[in-house]
């Protein structure tokens, strides 16, 4: 075990004890000033209560986005598991009334922390091997089973769920059955999200809070999937509202990630209440580059050679840029009060920030740690434009 000071490049051996950082002094005031320049809002990414308290700690003006799939991890993986592969409706049922329950405490807590404040919660996006086991592990085990000769209708069931599995594999995991196309397929579990969500923003209606959930619908590249899903899940809501005697105005948008929704962003946008632009994403569609393989593979020999002037899933890329503003543009000619964001890891870049910025959204969206740099550099994107 070694511990780094990444400021000071200090190694130390050993664990040395850690202090939560805190906006103190000096940077509390310097930001201070910068939110009273900055046009341009800061929000969070977060997943969990903890995260979004820590938010707002560090002045993020809501949650920008709550990716709902890093809530199934663990013990939950295995719910949404037996809920994919299995045919028999009543044991997907009961696997969708465990999932409500655990999804309605996530929500209770993650709205209570950022009462007052916006919250986007994104439906299921992830690529669906995640929520699999893994093939290779999965074959390893059958081997031992036959190795040590395990019962057959062990071996039978584990064989069944390896068919089922690869079945179910995809040559492109990334541009596959993920986002509203899981939705789609499996409508259930968008009901159960949006049933949480719901049931917990009345909860804590009744309880004199003011919640504020949007729910964001991923990967839309049609506007009719927006349009279909939209229906689904307004359903929902008005059901859930009647259910629990309150009134609920629960805001409905998408998330832009593909550059088909960018360019034709005015058709979706006159059935969205927001734009969330997920510039991870667009950066991969646009460019055709796989994140993972580029950056670990041919990305450094590219910056190496000046064949691109920074990574564009660190700084956002002009090309990208571009499919941002068009669909701003798109999006505000179709509906004048959309609202527009950025959820990528751009959101919490200063060159990308300054971009952002010329470009008019609304605000950005970063992790926890990243919101005070987020701030000063939206203060400063400001002071720059403001004086040219």
């Amino acid at each position: 075990m070694i511990s780094l000071d990444g400021q000071t490049g200090i190694v130390a051996l050993g664990a040395v004890p850690l202090v939560m950082p805190e906006l103190t002094g000096d940077l509390d005031t310097i930001l201070e000033w910068a939110d009273e320049f900055r046009t341009l809002g800061v929000r969070a990414n977060a997943d969990n209560p903890e995260d979004a308290q820590l938010s707002r700690k560090f002045g993020a003006a809501g949650i920008g986005l709550c990716r709902t799939e890093h809530m199934f991890l663990g013990e939950r993986k295995q719910i949404i598991q037996t809920f994919i592969l299995n045919e028999d409706q009543d044991i997907r049922n009961e696997a969708l009334a465990q999932l409500l329950k655990v999804q309605t405490e996530d929500f209770l807590g993650m709205f209570r922390a950022m009462d007052g404040l916006p919250v986007v919660v994104r439906l299921l996006d992830p690529p669906l091997h995640e929520f699999l086991e893994s093939p290779r592990a999965l074959d390893v085990e059958i081997a031992h089973m036959e190795e040590q000769h395990a019962p057959a209708k062990e071996l039978a069931a584990k064989r069944n769920l390896m068919a089922q599995i690869d079945a179910m594999s995809e040559a492109n995991p990334m541009l596959g059955l993920r986002g509203c196309r899981l939705a789609i397929l499996f409508p259930e579990l968008a009901a159960m999200q949006v049933r949480a969500i719901s049931t917990a923003a009345a909860k804590l209606k009744k309880e004199g809070l003011n919640p504020q959930p949007e729910i964001m619908i991923p990967l839309v590249s049609v506007v009719t999937e927006l349009e279909a899903l939209r229906k689904e899940c307004e359903d929902v809501v008005v059901a859930v509202a009647k259910e629990e005697g309150v009134e609920l105005n629960i805001k409905i948008g998408t998330m832009i990630e593909l550059p088909r929704a960018a360019v034709t962003a005015d058709q979706i946008g006159a059935k969205a209440d927001f734009f969330s632009f997920g510039t991870n994403d667009l950066t991969q569609t646009t460019f055709g580059f796989s994140r993972d393989d580029a950056e670990a593979k041919f990305l450094p020999r590219y910056l190496e050679r000046h064949l691109l002037p920074c990574n564009p899933f660190a700084t956002i890329d002009a090309g990208v840029a571009e499919l941002v503003r068009m669909g701003c543009e798109k999006g505000r000619a179709a509906n004048p009060d959309i609202q527009l964001g950025v959820c990528g890891e751009h959101g919490g870049d200063p060159d990308s920030i300054t971009t952002f910025d010329k470009i008019g959204l609304d605000y950005v969206s970063c992790s926890p740690y990243r919101v005070p740099v987020a701030r000063l550099a939206a203060a400063q994107a400001a002071i720059a434009r403001e004086a040219k």
